[in-house]
């Protein structure tokens, strides 16, 4: 379950920092409260998962995977571009983490 938990935390930190970036330094209200609304669900969710996994992984998990969706959402949404090391940076955050979940008997199976 904790796993879930982590999926769907970093799933709403996603949601409010493209609301963040909608919401324009917070001056149009609805982004504001979907900013404020998903991170306090991410965080809770987030306090979950710490139930069971260490905090330094579970943190590489939830900020690796959000600066990766983040990046691909800014593309689509906001027309924001990546040059070639920064997409090879986030690959190797893809990598580090599939590391993380693959070999270490830090993370809960």
């Amino acid at each position: 379950m904790h796993w879930l938990y982590l999926a769907v935390a970093v799933l709403f930190e996603t949601i409010g920092t493209t609301a963040l970036q909608a919401s324009q330094q917070f001056s149009r209200l609805g982004p504001s409260v979907v900013m404020v609304a998903s991170y306090a669900v991410s965080f809770y969710l987030l306090a979950l998962t710490l139930r069971v996994m260490p905090v330094g992984v579970v943190y590489a998990i939830w900020s690796g995977l959000g600066i990766c969706f983040i990046a691909m959402i800014a593309y689509f949404l906001f027309g924001q571009k990546l040059d070639f090391p920064a997409i090879v940076g986030m690959v190797m955050i893809i990598g580090g983490i599939a590391v993380i979940n693959l070999f270490s008997n830090t993370t809960t199976h």
